[in-house]
C-alpha cells in the first residue's frame, strides 16, 4: 500500500516553473476559481452523511487585495478506526479523452498532508456506485504543484480500492470532489483541522506536460 503511494506523490510534486509556463487555455481549463462569481454549486460530501460521522467541510471564495481563490477547509474526527472524511464536489460534464493529467497548483495549512481528487462518471454518481479516486501529496510550508495521471484513478467504495473495478469513462465525468480522509485503510492517519487553497484547475493533453 505505501509503495502504491509513493507511486502516486512521485506525480504531485514537479518544477513549479515548469507547470505554469504552461497556462491553461479555455479548452482544458476545468475549473477558474478565480473569476467565479460564487462557490453555490458545491456541495459538502463529508461523512455526516453516515450516523457516526462528526467530520465538516466549507467551500468558499478567498479573496485577497490582488487575487481571488477557492478555499476548502476541512475538520476530520475519526472514529475509533480512523474512519472520517471531508470535503466537496460538485457535477460536471467533462470529457478528458485526449487528455493525460489533471493539474493544479495548491497551497495548505494545518494537519492533513493527503488528500484526494474523487471522480464519478456517466451519470452515476451517488452510492452504491464506486467512485474514482487518486490521492496526492501536500507541501505544509510551500505551494505543492499536482500533476494527477488520468490513468491512474481506480475504483473505490467507500475509501476502499475495488481489485479488478470498473474502468472510469474519461468520456463521461459527472462528478468531481476534492476530499481529505483520515486514511482508516491507509498507513498513513489524519485529524483536525486543515484548509486547501487553489486557483485553478485544468487537464493537460499528452506531450504537452513537462
Amino acid at each position: 500500500m505505501w509503495m502504491k503511494l509513493k507511486v502516486l506523490i512521485l506525480f504531485s510534486f514537479v518544477s513549479r516553473s515548469a507547470i505554469m509556463a504552461q497556462n491553461p487555455t479555455v479548452s482544458n481549463l476545468l475549473f477558474n476559481f478565480q473569476n467565479a462569481t460564487d462557490l453555490n454549486n458545491w456541495t459538502e460530501q463529508s461523512d455526516t452523511v453516515r450516523t457516526a460521522g462528526k467530520s465538516k467541510a466549507t467551500f468558499d471564495l478567498y479573496k485577497t487585495q490582488t487575487k481571488q481563490s477557492a478555499i476548502l477547509f476541512t475538520l476530520l474526527n475519526p472514529l475509533p478506526n480512523g474512519a472520517c472524511f471531508s470535503g466537496v464536489r460538485t457535477s460536471t460534464q467533462f470529457n478528458l479523452d485526449g487528455y493525460e493529467y489533471l493539474t493544479f497548483v495548491c497551497k495548505t495549512t494545518g494537519n492533513a498532508t493527503t488528500y484526494k481528487i474523487i471522480l464519478r462518471h456517466n451519470n452515476l454518481n451517488d452510492e452504491p456506485n464506486p467512485t474514482f479516486e487518486q490521492k496526492f501529496k501536500v507541501n505544509t510550508d510551500s505551494d505543492t504543484v499536482v500533476k494527477m495521471p488520468i490513468s491512474l484513478f481506480r475504483p473505490y467504495y467507500r475509501g476502499k480500492e475495488i481489485i479488478d473495478g470498473p474502468k472510469l469513462n474519461v468520456k463521461n465525468i459527472t462528478n468531481f470532489g476534492i476530499q481529505v480522509a483520515g486514511g482508516v485503510y491507509e498507513h498513513f492517519k489524519q485529524s483536525g483541522l486543515s484548509s486547501l487553497v487553489v486557483d485553478q484547475i485544468w487537464a493537460e493533453s499528452y506531450g504537452d506536460a513537462n
